[in-house]
């Protein structure tokens, strides 16, 4: 009987000679350097510092899809069977850095330059113009205060979104048509909601809304007053997502163990005290999950207003997505728009890893 254990997954060492060694090394440190040599040669030929060059930078590509080969065949050469675990991972990662990691060093190299597509010059730099102009534009700025409105009125979502859920939780009748009927708007895309809501019905000479107001006397002003406008941008967007937080909060009650649940009622307990000391204090990694998660899609907010008020009235209910959208499309301003793209980009990195250190700092608190 064979006692030595499973060596299935057991990986032995091969013998690997030096010169198998060097020869992987070779290829992978050759076509590195034939990859960054095309690659700075482009660039200069792209700065017109030098006349020797390539029309695009697709031979790039090939270069680097041929280090990507030399290095998957170099694990194989030199590490033997263990290069062969590694080929499981590093084709992902390479395809990742292709598809992250390049567009993002073109958009910061394109975030100084003046580009706008009305030019037939092409991409000009222009050292730090974009960063001056986006300190000094109002409209940008003003965004960026817009989104504080936004990202806050994840809260109010959040008690509609759980008090739906604990609606759906309970033993209450047609509560299976309920809870299809709530995950509807869940179903629809923004765009149509925008257009379903905002356009039609809200539509101020038309809409059966307004056209109702007016039969009453009044005067409708949804998206003329810049409050009333920023609301119902919140108010379709929330209509949208609250479904999204519901069947995740829904998901963690009846999760809940029932036995706790039905000892504090033997206690006594009373309905609210039930929920302050036990229902919400289990829920909280539920709760944390959905609203960060939520936060990250408020971030992304652009659809719903680019189609209803265009960030009107005069930047009222921009969002800073929806106005980097209109710098592209309007202005056709390239340059200058992939800059807000990628101050933002930075923006919400620093934004949701310090809110995720404080969630984490809150959750590991003593009770």
């Amino acid at each position: 009987m064979n006692t030595d254990g499973d060596l299935l997954h057991t990986v032995t060492a091969d013998n690997i000679s030096d010169a198998r060694k060097r020869l992987g090394k070779t290829m992978v440190w050759g076509s590195a350097l034939l990859c960054a040599s095309m690659a700075v040669l482009q660039a200069a030929y792209q700065a017109e510092h030098i006349s020797i060059g390539f029309e695009t930078w697709r031979p790039i590509l090939y270069a680097y899809m041929l280090w990507a080969t030399a290095l998957c065949l170099a694990q194989v050469i030199v590490n033997g069977e263990k290069g062969k675990r590694t080929l499981f991972v590093l084709p992902a990662a390479l395809f990742v850095v292709s598809l992250v990691i390049f567009p993002l060093l073109f958009a910061l190299y394109i975030s100084f330059t003046d580009w706008n597509l009305a030019s037939p010059n092409g991409p000009q730099p222009n050292g730090l113009d974009n960063l001056y102009q986006m300190w000094n534009d109002s409209f940008y700025w003003n965004a960026l205060k817009n989104m504080v409105y936004y990202v806050l009125a994840v809260s109010v979502e959040y008690v509609l979104a759980f008090a739906l859920a604990l609606l759906l939780n309970a033993q209450i009748r047609a509560r299976k048509f309920f809870r299809v009927v709530f995950l509807l708007p869940l179903m629809l895309s923004p765009v149509a909601v925008s257009w379903m809501i905002g356009k039609s019905m809200f539509e101020v000479r038309f809409g059966p809304v307004s056209r109702l107001i007016r039969e009453f006397g009044g005067e409708p002003t949804f998206f003329g007053n810049p409050e009333i406008a920023r609301f119902m941008i919140m108010a379709m967007d929330a209509w949208t997502f609250i479904p999204f937080m519901m069947i995740m909060l829904l998901a963690g009650l009846q999760a809940l163990p029932r036995e706790v649940l039905e000892a504090s009622k033997v206690d006594g307990a009373s309905g609210w005290q039930s929920f302050k000391e036990i229902v919400f204090p289990l829920m909280l990694p539920v709760s944390v999950t959905a609203v960060v998660i939520r936060i990250i899609f408020k971030l992304k907010l652009a659809d719903v207003i680019i189609n209803v008020t265009s960030g009107g009235p005069g930047g009222a209910t921009d969002s800073v997505t929806s106005f980097i959208f209109r710098e592209y499309r309007d202005r056709s301003n390239v340059g200058y728009g992939t800059l807000l793209a990628m101050v933002y980009l930075v923006l919400i990195v620093i934004f949701v890893t310090l809110l995720l250190k404080l969630v984490s700092r809150w959750m590991e608190r003593p009770a």
